[in-house]
């Protein structure tokens, strides 16, 4: 297996990509007659929901997700296929046409072709699948909206407009970077996407210094541009941190960052977040423009718990107020007894008197929230039956906007491996139970956005990804040289609505040197 270490070499001692896109394979959808049948699905529209649920958006919902997962489900079944083929006459011819018709894309020939002189490499193949179905899921998130929560979309643009009107300009989300909270704004809180700032970190540990330069980023454009609104305005920033339990088995299900330690996740969440508003204070005296708001999230059911904050922040660790039982004691109410009471509860919560705003916000948090727990219940037979881990991938960088599905990625938002360690450790521990143990390789697909506005950026998002692709060869070496860990570089102009560019991998053929 060493001519992965000289292919990962050339990469990083090649001169930066070229500005024309590199060509990649044509990815077609798989024709499956029904993906909502496939592992761990059920039909979302039957059986009875709360009166606030959205049964619609849950069928669509669940259609993206049974088709995106059903897409990484036909891997394996296919790649057996293959291997049981590769001492035929026409193993290649028969391995493309058989991957084309399951697949929708061609498998690397030069891999094929390898077959006849050694076995055949699964781990590449398997890896090779891997990123071409992230490809394709990236692709139509950017060129399709599937999930209908685009910039300049309807349900950004009233997103927009409640959020203000509770007096909010902009919201600051960090989840864990846990596979299984990878989905907490697309459907667990139904926010559509272009409407958050979402940084995922492991144990939701998010960077305070990279915050507040965010902020500044934020307020400064307020400022000069009026976006998203005046900076006279009296809105706030709103920094939430969303940390997670396991309802059935707290002990094993929870945060690794925290060692499945509940009340250590919340208080190391919280601590974060005074830590940004001390900051901004400290800097700038306008701590009156941040607000915090601590969410907890159950992987197992995806009902949520809000530790409703006082008008001045304060808020009370060990006490909060759990979704699941306001859709419980809401269930026999209509449409605007149940508002109300979701909003009673909210205001009654708070350790001192809150904010209004916060209390609306809060409020149709609660009230989408409830549209996910009968979405699990009814598409997953609820409580969902992968309670640990299941991703396919790990997401390294600066990106992935197009991810918002359960147990899918695992996310490292990282500008380097050194300082992003912590987050990256966790993921490879986590795939070494996932795949490793299975002896198959763990996939990682590196992100850069970069600004094509400024001059020089795309060559520099290229340039980090082949310095981080280095990093992580070097530093998981041993799972590198056994063919264990692939890597598929990509950058995207944030820029604009296009999809991203692949710029490398770790398996791509090697090309003889000349002497």
């Amino acid at each position: 297996m060493a001519y992965r270490n000289r292919n990962l070499a050339s990469q990083t001692q090649r001169p930066l990509a070229p500005t024309a896109p590199r060509r990649r394979p044509v990815v077609t959808t798989p024709q499956i007659s029904d993906r909502s049948r496939l592992r761990g699905f059920t039909n979302v529209g039957s059986g009875p929901c709360h009166p606030l649920t959205d049964r619609a958006a849950n069928q669509h919902l669940q259609a993206y997700e049974a088709n995106v997962k059903g897409c990484f489900e036909l891997i394996v079944p296919l790649l057996k296929r293959i291997s049981a083929l590769q001492h035929d006459q026409d193993f290649v011819s028969k391995s493309q046409s058989l991957a084309r018709s399951e697949l929708g894309f061609d498998l690397p020939s030069h891999l094929l072709e390898q077959a006849w002189v050694r076995a055949l490499d699964m781990r590449a193949l398997f890896a090779w699948c891997v990123f071409q179905f992230h490809q394709q899921m990236s692709d139509r998130f950017f060129q399709e909206d599937p999930l209908q929560g685009g910039e300049g979309s309807i349900q950004a643009k009233h997103f927009q407009s409640f959020l203000v009107d509770c007096g909010f300009h902009l919201l600051d989300v960090s989840p864990c970077a846990d596979g299984r909270l990878a989905h907490t704004i697309a459907y667990a809180l139904r926010i559509p996407f272009s409407s958050v700032r979402r940084r995922s970190h492991a144990g939701a540990l998010f960077d305070v210094e990279k915050t507040v330069n965010r902020w500044i980023k934020t307020e400064h454009r307020r400022y000069r541009e009026g976006v998203p609104n005046s900076a006279d305005s009296p809105t706030r920033y709103l920094k939430v941190v969303t940390y997670h339990f396991s309802s059935l088995d707290p002990s094993h299900q929870g945060c690794a960052a925290h060692g499945s330690d509940d009340a250590l996740a919340a208080s190391a969440g919280q601590q974060r977040l005074l830590d940004f508003r001390e900051s901004v204070e400290n800097s700038f005296c306008c701590g009156a423009s941040v607000d915090l708001l601590l969410i907890g999230l159950d992987t197992d059911t995806d009902a949520i718990r809000v530790h409703v904050p006082a008008a001045d922040g304060s808020i009370v660790l060990d006490e909060w107020l759990s979704a699941e039982d306001l859709y419980h004691e809401t269930l026999a109410l209509n449409l605007d007894e149940a508002m109300q009471h979701i909003a009673e509860r909210v205001e009654a919560s708070a350790p001192k008197k809150p904010d209004e705003g916060m209390v609306a916000f809060i409020a149709k948090l609660i009230a989408n929230n409830f549209s996910q727990i009968d979405y699990v219940k009814q598409s997953h037979a609820g409580p969902y039956p992968d309670a640990g881990h299941a991703e396919r991938f790990i997401g390294v960088g600066i990106g992935f906007k197009e991810v918002h599905l359960r147990n899918l990625t695992y996310f490292a938002h990282l500008d380097t491996v050194e300082v992003g360690a912590p987050d990256l450790d966790v993921g490879v521990k986590i795939f070494k139970g996932l795949n490793v143990s299975r002896d198959l390789p763990i996939p990682v697909v590196v992100r850069f956005d970069y600004s094509g506005q400024v001059p020089g950026a795309r060559d520099r998002a290229v340039t980090d990804c082949y310095r981080v692709n280095q990093a992580i060869a070097e530093r998981y070496s041993d799972l590198f040289d056994q063919g264990l860990l692939h890597t598929f570089l990509t950058i995207r102009d944030r820029d604009k609505k296009d999809t991203s560019e692949v710029v490398g991998s770790s398996l791509e053929p090697v090309h003889q040197e000349a002497h």
